[in-house]
Parts: C-alpha cells; sequence; structure tokens
C-alpha cells in the first residue's frame, strides 16, 4: 500500500485549486450548507472517473493520451490535444491568479507582479524532477497537508451549525427547483472534475513497480484505487470546509454577496472576530494555487508526448505554458485590477468545462472495449455508471456554459 500511495494526492489537488474557490464561496455564502451533497457527488464522480484512468494505465501500459493516438486518426488525435492544452493553459491561469492574489492579499505584492513571481515555481519543478518523482509528491502532500490545517481551524474558529452540515449532506429539492442554487451547484460540479487530471493518473500509476502478470496488476489496480480514493476524500474535506465556513461565517452574518475570494478574506477575521483567520485563508490559498501547477506541469509534459510522441525538455514545456498563462493575466491585472482577475477565474472554468467531455467520452470508451482490455474490461454495471457519468457530466457542463454565456451577453 505504501508502495502506491503518492500519486492519487497528485491528482487530488487539481480537485481543490483556485478555481473551486469560488464556486464553494459563493454556495456557502448564498444557500448555506445545502450544496454539500452537490460537493459529495462530485467528488464520488470523480472517484470513479479517476478509477477508470488508473485502471486503463495498468491494464494497458498506456496512458490516456497515448491511448487516443493508438486508437482515432490523426487529424481527431491532434485535435484532442489542441483542446487539452487549451484546458491545461486555462487551469494554468487560474492557478496563476490564485497564487498572485494570495500573494497580494500575504505581502501587498501588487497582482501584477505576484503574477510574474509565480512564473519562478518553474524552478521548483525542474530541481525537484532531477531528484525523483518521489520528492514532488512528499511536497503536494505537504502542501496539501498546510491546507487541510488551515481549514481545520478555520471550521473550529467558525462554530459551524454541526445538524445542519450533516443535512447538507442530504439532496434537497430546491437545488434543482431553484435557478439560483442550480447555477452554483452547476458550477460547482463543472469545476471539479477537470481534463488533465484524467490524462494524469493513467500516466503517474506506472511510476509504480508491480508484477505484469494479471495477478500483479490486479494487485496493482486494487492499491492504486485504495490511493486515489483516499486521496480524493481528503479533497472533498477541502471543498467542503471551504463551503461550510463561507456558510458559517457569510451565511450566517448575512452576507450573502459573498464570492470572491479577495472579499472572503476581508471579512474572515473581522466577522469571526479571530485574530488570523484571513492570513491562514490566505496561505491555504498559496499552497493550493502553488499545488496545482506542480501538477498542471506534469500533466502538460504526459499529454504532449502522448498524443504527439514530442518530447521538449522540461524547463522548455513548462516556460511555454507558463507564458501562456501568464501573458493575458498581466494583460487583464494591468486593465482591469481585482474585478478583471475574478473573471478571469470564471473565464479559466468555462474553458475547461468546453474540453471535459472530450476526455471523458475516450477514457469509458477505451475501458469498456473488451479487446484493449481484456479481463480487465469494466463489468457491466461499472460500463452503466460509466457512460451515465459521462453524459451527465457533459450536459451540466452544457447547461453551465449556456447559463455563463447568458448572463455575459444580458450582463
Amino acid at each position: 500500500m505504501l508502495a502506491f500511495a503518492g500519486p492519487g494526492f497528485l491528482v487530488a489537488v487539481g480537485y481543490m485549486d483556485p478555481g473551486n474557490w469560488a464556486t464553494d464561496l459563493a454556495g456557502g455564502s448564498k444557500y448555506n450548507y445545502s450544496l454539500l451533497v452537490v460537493i459529495m457527488i462530485s467528488n464520488l464522480m470523480a472517484i470513479l472517473l479517476q478509477a477508470l484512468a488508473l485502471k486503463l494505465g495498468i491494464a494497458t501500459g498506456r496512458d490516456l493520451a497515448q491511448a487516443c493516438r493508438d486508437h482515432f486518426r490523426p487529424a481527431v488525435s491532434f485535435s484532442l490535444w489542441l483542446t487539452c492544452e487549451i484546458a491545461i493553459a486555462a487551469c494554468d491561469l487560474a492557478e496563476v491568479i490564485g497564487s498572485a492574489i494570495a500573494l497580494n492579499l500575504l505581502f501587498r505584492i501588487p497582482l501584477t507582479a505576484g503574477v510574474c513571481i509565480t512564473a519562478l515555481d518553474i524552478l521548483v519543478v525542474l530541481f525537484l524532477q532531477n531528484k525523483g518523482f518521489r520528492y514532488i509528491e512528499a511536497l503536494v502532500i505537504t502542501l496539501i497537508a498546510v491546507i487541510g490545517f488551515c481549514f481545520t481551524w478555520e471550521i473550529v474558529a467558525s462554530h459551524p451549525d454541526l445538524i445542519g452540515i450533516a443535512k447538507g449532506f442530504l439532496p434537497a429539492s430546491k437545488i434543482v427547483t431553484d435557478v439560483g442554487v442550480l447555477y452554483i451547484a452547476i458550477g460547482i460540479l463543472g469545476a471539479t472534475v477537470m481534463p488533465h487530471n484524467l490524462y494524469l493518473p493513467s500516466s503517474i500509476v506506472q511510476t509504480r513497480r508491480y508484477d505484469l502478470s494479471a495477478v500483479g496488476r490486479h494487485e496493482a489496480i486494487r492499491f492504486a484505487t485504495i490511493d486515489s480514493t483516499l486521496a480524493l476524500m481528503f479533497a472533498l474535506f477541502i471543498n467542503a470546509a471551504i463551503l461550510v465556513v463561507s456558510a458559517a461565517t457569510f451565511y450566517t452574518h448575512g452576507r450573502n454577496d459573498v464570492a470572491e475570494i479577495q472579499e472572503a478574506y476581508k471579512l474572515l477575521s473581522p466577522l469571526l472576530g479571530v485574530s488570523g483567520a484571513s492570513t491562514l485563508f490566505a496561505i491555504a490559498l498559496l499552497a493550493s494555487g502553488q499545488n496545482s501547477t506542480l501538477t498542471g506541469t506534469l500533466a502538460g509534459q504526459i499529454v504532449m508526448e502522448g498524443f504527439l510522441n514530442i518530447r521538449l525538455r522540461p524547463w522548455l514545456r513548462r516556460l511555454i505554458t507558463r507564458l501562456v498563462a501568464i501573458v493575458p493575466a498581466i494583460v487583464v491585472t494591468i486593465v482591469s485590477g481585482e474585478k478583471g482577475t475574478a473573471n478571469l477565474l470564471v473565464l479559466s472554468q468555462v474553458i475547461l468545462s468546453l474540453q471535459l467531455s472530450f476526455a471523458v467520452f475516450p477514457l469509458v470508451m477505451f475501458t469498456s472495449d473488451k479487446i484493449k482490455m481484456g479481463e480487465f474490461v469494466n463489468s457491466r454495471p461499472i460500463k452503466y455508471l460509466g457512460w451515465s457519468t459521462a453524459v451527465f457530466v457533459a450536459l451540466l457542463n452544457a447547461w453551465l456554459l449556456f447559463q455563463t454565456f447568458r448572463d455575459w451577453f444580458l450582463g
């Protein structure tokens, strides 16, 4: 079990990146604890899809990007690669902005300068890659522990309603009948399952040594799935904690309009009456942003090598990805300031939603293919559950896109 521990946490950080914070904050401040069930459902879908990705990598020895290149025509494969690269750049954009906002809140560094500073994490990535994969995993798990500590403290300080939290994990009819609640719910679901997080596990799980016999592969799938599930349960805790703190702090005090990270930072300590609450919030945000950039780098490398069979030097791959994210972030922060960065966070989630189905459908299709998977093919119940999840995610994201573009055109 310890030998397989680690990759799950590299993937899980993508489910608690700065792009998720805005929807969780808005959900808690507007609708109290009622959207906790949405966070739980989205996490369960993520657990299923990650398990399928792990199984694909172990059973076939090919990651999802390589499997797409093997199966589809070159034009289709190239299109899938291009859309995935756009999604990775959009995700990187959210992480750059999140880190820049955290630096601004903690050290009063201007947003533009903070965006530039976040580019320096390429040096950390390169250093750790030279040391070995376990060092990257150790750093990621350490940063996750920091986030967990910060929000555990925030929950204790906010004195949430435990009965209200328990009720929040139960389905409520208003989630689908109230348009406002539905919109935030779809935003949470759309921001949780990210496309490159389906390419990443199918590759990094192969960094582990395991017996290539059928028995050895079954064992590897079992332990890798346990690692992934435990890590994603921790991601569930973090996302739920953000919403719980928001509900206990802002909703309870009648502040139902808090949706931006900067505003939440300013109000936390005064409303809780506890010094340091805002600082811990910003520290968790910084750890979240930096954590996600590490996994984004690995995902970008896996996607490019898998789809195109092109290997670039890590520093060059990282530099290209960073420039694509940093240039628009710098332009918007100079022109629009803090409000512009909030809009960019929303835009990044919309772009991720656009690409998601192009990763989910091939994953379910490949793992349900007897020729590709052999004895590891999805059972009939898992096959039905996988396709249902794929269609459900696609419909939710399509509705999120419709609502987002409608608001932009009307507002």
